[in-house]
């Protein structure tokens, strides 16, 4: 997979997490992801085609993504919960967005699908695109998260 494919998923999800969450974000060294193990306790996944298929998926600790739907909302939020799974499909919405809007001023179009959301310790994110999924760590002062993109090779 070509890095300039990539680097608009790393460019949206700083872009969406600070402006609609205040939050600062710093990208990781990227690398290959080998199983289906979701580093985290809550996911969104969206498909997308277009170019080729792909999906991304954004996959938050429970500490990380409860401080920055706090901050989202205004208000303390503390577990788990509809609500934060709707903010959870939103933000993965906005991250998807933004870059398939940067990869279209690249030549490349592509269309997403409706975002879904996956709760739970070490849950499975099974990709149904064939192709490396290349996984990108981001440290928050909120915590970690991780976003994961994978696109059928073209």
């Amino acid at each position: 997979m070509d890095v300039k494919m990539v680097n608009p998923f790393i460019n949206a999800t700083m872009n969406v997490l600070e402006t609609m969450a205040f939050t600062k974000s710093e990208a990781g060294k990227p690398y290959l992801k080998k199983d289906n193990v979701a580093k985290g306790d809550v996911s969104g996944v969206i498909g997308f085609t277009g170019e080729t298929n792909g999906t991304v998926s954004v996959t938050f600790d429970e500490l990380c993504i409860l401080k920055i739907v706090s901050s989202m909302f205004g208000e303390e939020i503390n577990e788990l919960n509809d609500e934060v799974s709707d903010a959870v499909g939103e933000i993965t919405n906005m991250i998807s967005g933004q870059a398939r809007k940067e990869l279209e001023e690249m030549g490349k179009l592509f269309h997403g699908a409706i975002p879904s959301v996956i709760t739970g310790k070490n849950h499975k994110l099974e990709s149904l695109t064939k192709g490396p999924r290349i996984a990108i760590p981001f440290k928050t002062d909120a915590g970690s998260f991780t976003i994961t993109v994978c696109l059928e090779k073209e």
